[in-house]
Order: C-alpha cells, then sequence, then structure tokens
C-alpha cells in the first residue's frame, strides 16, 4: 500500500515538474502566433464569413499543419543553434543578400505596423475614444514596457493579451450558430472556382503566415535561452500557440457567417465587423469584438517592430534584447522606438491612404516570404549546422510541400491585389 501511495505521489511530483517546466519556457510559440490575428486578419477571417459563411472553414485545417512546420523549424534553429534567423542568413548567404532582405522587412513591417496602431484607434472609436488620445497612449505603453522592461515582464504581458482573444469564441457563441452546419464546412471542403471564393482562399493563407513571424519566434526562443533539452517544451509551445490561433480565427469566422452571411453587408474592416454584429447578435458581441480587435492590435504593435529590430541588428551585427538599456543595445531599440514613433503618427493623420500602405506592404511580404521559407528549409536541412535536429526525410518532404504550396499562394495573392481580382 505504501509503495502505490509512493508511486502515486512521485507521478503528481513529476506532472507538477513537467507543468511549471512548461510554463517556464511558454511564450515565443504562443506569441508569434497570436501576432499574426492582427487587424489586417480578422477582417479577413470577418470577411470570409459574411461572404461565404461556414464554407471556408476546411482551409483552416491545412493553415494550422502549415503555420506549425514553418514556426516549429524556426524554434528549433533557434533553440539548437543559439541565433536569430537573420544572423544564419548572413552566414549562409552573405552580407548583401541579407541587407537587401532586411531592407524589404523593414519596409514591409514599419507598413504594417501604420495599419496596428489604424486598429487601435479603430477598436477605441468603437468606445466613444478618439485616435488623437488613444494613439498616442497605445505606442508610449508599447514602447515603456519594452524599452523599460525586461524579457520576462514583456512576455508575461505579450501572454495576458492573447487572452483578448477568447472574447472572439464568446462572440461566436453569442451569435447562435447552426453547430451542424458549422461542423459540415469545417470537415467537408467545397472549392469554388470563382474569382472572389479563389481570392478570399489566398487571403486567408497570406495573412496567417507573415514573414514577420518566424523572425520572432526564433529571436525571442534564442533571448529565452531556451537550448536542445528545454526545445521539445518549446515545441508544445509552438504547436499550442498555432492551434489556439488558428481556433480564434474559426470563431471568428463562425461568428460573423452566423450573424452576417446572406445579409448582404460586406465587411472591408475589422471595426466594420464588430458594428455589423450588434444589430444580431447584440451589445456585447460587438463590445467583446471591439475589445479582441484593441488586443489584437497592441500585440501586432509590439510584435512586428520587435521583430524588426531583431532582424536588422542581427543582420548587422548589432547588440539586441529585450532585456538591454539604450546603451547596451542602441540600434536595436532606436529602430523599435522610430517604428513605433512612425506608426503612431502616422495613423493619426487625416486621410492617410491606408489601402494603398497596406497594399504596398502586402506586395513586399508576398515577395519576401518565398524567399525566407526557403532559406529557413535550407538551413534546417543543412546537418553541419542543426546535426541530428535537422530536418528528416518525411519531415523535410512535409516542410518542402508547405513552403511551395505557400508560397505559390502568397505569390498568388500578389497578383489578386495588384490586379483588383475579386
Amino acid at each position: 500500500m505504501w509503495r502505490r501511495g509512493g508511486r502515486r505521489v512521485q507521478r503528481a511530483v513529476a506532472r507538477r515538474r513537467g507543468l511549471f517546466a512548461y510554463l517556464a519556457v511558454i511564450g515565443p510559440g504562443m506569441i508569434a502566433a497570436n501576432a499574426g490575428n492582427d487587424a489586417g486578419g480578422i477582417a479577413t477571417y470577418a470577411s470570409a464569413g459574411a461572404d461565404y459563411g461556414y464554407n471556408l472553414l476546411w482551409t483552416l485545417i491545412p493553415l494550422v499543419l502549415a503555420l506549425g512546420i514553418v514556426q516549429e523549424t524556426c524554434a528549433r534553429m533557434g533553440a539548437v543553434t543559439g541565433k536569430g534567423l537573420s544572423d544564419l542568413i548572413r552566414e549562409q548567404f552573405g552580407v548583401r543578400w541579407t541587407i537587401l532582405v532586411m531592407l524589404a522587412l523593414l519596409v514591409a513591417n514599419g507598413g504594417v505596423t501604420v495599419s496596428e496602431f489604424v486598429g487601435i484607434a479603430a477598436a477605441t472609436e468603437l468606445f466613444g475614444v478618439p485616435r488623437f488620445v488613444s494613439v498616442p497612449l497605445a505606442a508610449f505603453a508599447v514602447w515603456w514596457l519594452v524599452v523599460k522592461g525586461s524579457y520576462r515582464r514583456v512576455e508575461r504581458v505579450f501572454l495576458l493579451m492573447s487572452l483578448v482573444f477568447l472574447g472572439y469564441v464568446v462572440s461566436a457563441f453569442l451569435a447562435r450558430p447552426d453547430w451542424g452546419e458549422v461542423a459540415r464546412g469545417f470537415a467537408r471542403p467545397r472549392m469554388d472556382f470563382n474569382a472572389g471564393y479563389l481570392f478570399t482562399v489566398v487571403a486567408l493563407i497570406g495573412t496567417t503566415i507573415s514573414p514577420y513571424m518566424q523572425v520572432f519566434v526564433q529571436s525571442s526562443v534564442v533571448e529565452k535561452g531556451v537550448d536542445e533539452e528545454d526545445y521539445p517544451l518549446t515545441r508544445v509551445d509552438v504547436w499550442t500557440g498555432t492551434v489556439f490561433a488558428i481556433a480564434v480565427a474559426f470563431f471568428i469566422t463562425v461568428a460573423t457567417a452566423a450573424t452576417l452571411h446572406g445579409s448582404g453587408v460586406r465587411i472591408e474592416s475589422a471595426e466594420e465587423a464588430a458594428r455589423a454584429l450588434e444589430p444580431l447578435a447584440g451589445t456585447y458581441a460587438k463590445t467583446l469584438f471591439g475589445v479582441g480587435l484593441f488586443g489584437a492590435s497592441m500585440l501586432a504593435a509590439a510584435v512586428l517592430p520587435l521583430s524588426t529590430a531583431y532582424s536588422i541588428s542581427e543582420a548587422l551585427g548589432f547588440e539586441k534584447g529585450v532585456s538591454r538599456t539604450f546603451r547596451e543595445a542602441p540600434i536595436f531599440l532606436g529602430i523599435f522606438t522610430f517604428l513605433i514613433v512612425v506608426g503612431g503618427v502616422v495613423a493619426m493623420l487625416p486621410g492617410v491612404p491606408l489601402f494603398q500602405v497596406l497594399l504596398a506592404t502586402q506586395v513586399i511580404n508576398g515577395l519576401l516570404l518565398p524567399v525566407l521559407l526557403v532559406s529557413v528549409l535550407r538551413l534546417a536541412s543543412d546537418r553541419e549546422l542543426m546535426g541530428a535536429h535537422a530536418n528528416g526525410r518525411v519531415y523535410n518532404a512535409a516542410s518542402w510541400l508547405t513552403v511551395l504550396v505557400v508560397s505559390a499562394l502568397s505569390l498568388l495573392f500578389i497578383a489578386t491585389r495588384l490586379f483588383d481580382f475579386k
């Protein structure tokens, strides 16, 4: 009896230690995946639900696999090599190529950062707070958190921000969907070949996998100090974050499909989706959608400049890290500050051609994504670099298939945006 009781205690202690170990490494995967559910992502998922009901839910299954594979590969490289993605690209492919890629990332991320502050403004205006108040306060809060905080504190705040996405789960249930129809849309792929349907499919993939996410997850794994021994738990973090982020996309699509599909309402932005939900799903649904938009935009407004600062500092060999001071890492924190200031100021300017800004940044991101993904797979397959943690044959085949499909659809997305393919 004592032995059985002793074994139960030992198993309980082991489980508790496992939980504490997981909590110690959770962060990079969860934050990176959820940062992808930014204002543009929310608008895309809402538009898919409003225009096509539950018919596009099946696309979320391959998206889970594609996003998880890409993010896991970058996190593994960070744990094994102890270096960020830009560091490895510079070492393996040369300085000139690295600078070209980093310049493209700087321009693209700068444009998307503006859109995140516009998302913050739109969310607060839903509650009667003007952008001239909310945007400066949000920009200062993000800047202060990163510049004056430690990595651990910043990570905890980012993880807390991720909890606002649970509001979309509640919104979906408030919308009272037909769950049988939801299950059919999720489990039975349906493919139409009209221009609008194809455009939305490509947009869903393009908005879910972005270059800055790969840079951020690898750099944050390195700064967190995750090594090969810790990596199995980090892998869990990456896949947990991926599943959570795609689940959020699922509930956004369900909420708007249940209330707006067939109503004739066209959704062009996340704040329009929040307003449109109110007459059919009630004030609480609008409030939850608005709170989710604010939290999502705040998270992405911090992660985008951070990933850019990581990239450029790594590429040029400068000191980097959230825990560093301005004296220790002036370039890193200077780039971060510059992007925050530009994003906040431009978002407050009247008559900003936001659509043109987003179009240009989407094109740059679309061109950059295939280059970055191919570089990631070449690095992850290099046994001299990765040793026993290099991609195996099966994983490599799945990874290359993911890269080819995502890259092809990314380029198709560019074509649809340039030629107004709707």
